[in-house]
């Protein structure tokens, strides 16, 4: 006889629900942060949306401006930019936004004397320029604790990583990937569009010991320092496989699930490094922590840097702990000749 399937035998947890679940164990909190949440949810749903009739309502290409990273921003960008300023400049709790698109930080509500209020960075649109065909992009962001100590609104955005109250991104590609940490673990959830929710699908995320893979852009080889290519002679000396599409969520999220190292060496176009510190770096950082992960800016922990600009560049090494550890190895300067 052929077992009935019990269609209700696993419950069904979506983002608000899994959001009210994690409030519920912290009966102090205001809910402030459960409401940040949610408009990045509803932003995230509506940028999907946008990416699905993109190539049909003629928003794909360039605008034919520059954003401050002297970067040729796209239609999307722009789109996508605009979604998250609206919804989340309309949420109370919400001091200080900070976009990878604007020069500088944008003061919702000016320094009130106390630090209930967040500020909240993100990168709108990461990888736009695989959107012309039709390659997976992505949106990051960080939350942040208003730092009452700073003398400008503004200013309370230069905070360390490890600050950060909440991280995550947002992967669009064969189906719309959410990946959450509030400092407890790292979980997953899946926009269904049948229904326009969130569905939880993994909790307490963990990153793979090791991974016989690394994620770089290999056309940059030529001006990477030393040890990053004597990492990559031994890696491919050694049976690794290459993977990188271009956009940093779609890199770090197959890291995330399968394991190995994702890097962004300095070079000499780009000697502090490509990745922003503290809307790419930082929350990127915070969810490898907290699956497991570790990573590193090549000389030391990521989120212990302490930022100077909205727009600080960094190295990025991150990954599973075996294979940054062994990239940090061939970044060791070479004892000295006569050395004990």
């Amino acid at each position: 006889m052929t077992q009935a399937v019990d269609p209700v035998s696993d419950d069904i947890v979506t983002l608000q629900t899994h959001v009210l679940q994690e409030k519920r164990r912290h009966p102090d909190a205001s809910g402030t942060l459960s409401w940040i949440l949610s408009a990045l949810s509803i932003s995230a749903k509506i940028i999907a949306a946008q990416l699905r009739r993109a190539r049909l309502e003629n928003v794909l290409g360039a605008v034919g401006t520059e954003n401050v990273q002297g970067e040729e921003q796209q239609k999307l960008d722009v789109i996508a930019n605009t979604v998250l300023m609206r919804a989340l400049g309309s949420r109370e709790g919400v001091m200080v936004l900070a976009s990878e698109e604007a020069e500088e930080p944008v003061v919702i509500t000016e320094n009130r004397g106390d630090d209930r209020g967040y500020c909240v960075l993100f990168d709108p649109l990461d990888g736009s320029s695989n959107l012309d065909v039709a390659g997976g992009v992505g949106t990051i962001f960080s939350i942040l604790r208003h730092d009452r100590r700073s003398s400008r609104t503004e200013d309370s955005v230069l905070q360390p990583g490890d600050r950060q109250v909440a991280a995550g991104y947002v992967l669009y590609g064969s189906s719309t990937v959410l990946v959450l940490t509030t400092g407890e673990g790292v979980d997953m959830f899946v926009l269904d569009t049948s229904i326009g929710a969130f569905i939880r699908v993994e909790r307490g995320l963990r990153i793979p010991e090791s991974g016989r893979c690394y994620s770089l852009n290999e056309g940059n080889r030529r001006s990477f320092p030393a040890g990053y290519c004597a990492y990559l002679d031994w890696a491919q000396g050694n049976g690794y496989s290459s993977r990188y599409v271009g956009a940093m969520v779609a890199d770090v999220h197959r890291t995330l699930l399968k394991g190995g190292v994702f890097m962004y060496p300095p070079t000499e176009k780009a000697p502090s490094g490509k990745l922003r510190l503290l809307y790419e770096a930082n929350p990127m950082a915070m969810l490898i922590e907290q699956a497991g992960g570790q990573a590193t800016d090549g000389q030391g922990r990521i989120l212990e840097i302490q930022p100077t600009a909205l727009h600080q560049r960094t190295p990025v090494i991150l990954g599973s702990p075996a294979e940054v550890a062994r990239v940090s190895e061939f970044l060791m300067p070479a004892p000295e000749a006569g050395a004990a």
